[in-house]
């Protein structure tokens, strides 16, 4: 294709961009579609104009303007990236003279302070479970298993036997990439695993011979929908504000309360899998923030 491509071409550019994004720089197919779905959003924007060598830098800043006012600072941030990594790659390929991105100021992604449930209320909802039933007993397990690993929930939907290590206590999760970590197994959810295992899932299973660890109710793999909606329902028990709570809350509250008893950051970012330690530090300021309060509310002398 040698011409520069009018808004008809654009799919046929997009499938070749993101063709190379995948198979050149190794993106995850989640990002490939987060990535469609910003350029065709865009595209729809630029109509009824066709030829993108009428595109400026001052069309994107408009562009830009306009999605902050309905999209959270992240969301504009991965638009912003997706639409300048598309100009540079058919600048590159010939297709257009000029990259109208490049002054294109990057977005900063906002970094906005986890909201971690406290212990009390993290307690609330595991003593809110009776495991009685199978269902309950996966259930019991479940939660525990989510804030005492802190591991995500695409990680325990992926779960499987194999990963669980009773003898040694380690459950081996596999994360972003495929990349792996040994998580210890607490004696609480070495215990709750071991009864869900042994008494529960062989009824949720029903002879099925699936390997993942947790199922619903028809014996199917759980989901990460169903997993939260597991947890909205003992939120709702416990009298916690279910709209606060998620698997992911469960990760930030088990990150937080470790780290505002004294755990080294580095055994957190193992624990929790984070490539980078800056993203670790999230939560020391959550710690250092609730210091400050508790600090405030109990010092005696922290009002003259």
């Amino acid at each position: 294709m040698s011409s520069a491509p009018s808004l008809t071409d654009l799919e046929e550019w997009l499938g070749e961009y993101l063709q190379w994004l995948t198979i050149e720089k190794g993106r995850s197919r989640a990002t490939i579609e987060a990535y469609r779905r910003d350029i065709r959003a865009f595209a729809q924007w630029w109509q009824p104009r066709t030829d993108l060598r009428e595109l400026t830098t001052e069309d994107l800043e408009h562009y830009v303007a306009n999605l902050r006012q309905t999209k959270s600072p992240s969301s504009v941030a991965r638009a912003i990236a997706s639409l300048r990594g598309l100009l540079r790659y058919l600048v590159d390929e010939g297709a257009l003279r000029d990259d109208p991105g490049e002054r294109l100021a990057a977005a900063r992604r906002g970094r906005t302070l986890p909201k971690p449930l406290s212990e009390a209320e993290v307690l609330a909802l595991l003593n809110a479970i009776p495991a009685e039933t199978p269902a309950q007993r996966r259930d019991a397990a479940l939660l525990e298993l989510l804030y005492d690993t802190g591991a995500r929930v695409s990680e325990v939907v992926g779960l499987r036997l194999g990963d669980l290590d009773f003898d040694e206590e380690l459950i081996l999760v596999t994360g972003k990439g495929n990349k792996q970590r040994l998580v210890p197994m607490g004696s609480t959810l070495r215990v709750l695993l071991r009864r869900y295992l042994d008494e529960a899932r062989p009824v949720l299973a029903e002879r099925r011979a699936l390997q993942q660890v947790f199922l619903n109710a028809r014996g199917g793999p759980l989901t990460r929908q169903g997993i939260d909606l597991i947890i909205h329902r003992y939120a709702l028990i416990a009298g916690v504000d279910h709209n606060r709570v998620s698997a992911h809350v469960f990760r930030h509250s088990c990150a937080t309360h470790m780290l505002a008893r004294g755990a080294d950051i580095r055994v957190v970012q193992e624990l929790l899998g984070h490539a980078s330690i800056a993203t670790t530090q999230l939560y020391t300021a959550v710690s250092v923030t609730t210091l400050k309060n508790e600090y405030h509310q109990a010092h005696p002398r922290a009002h003259d």
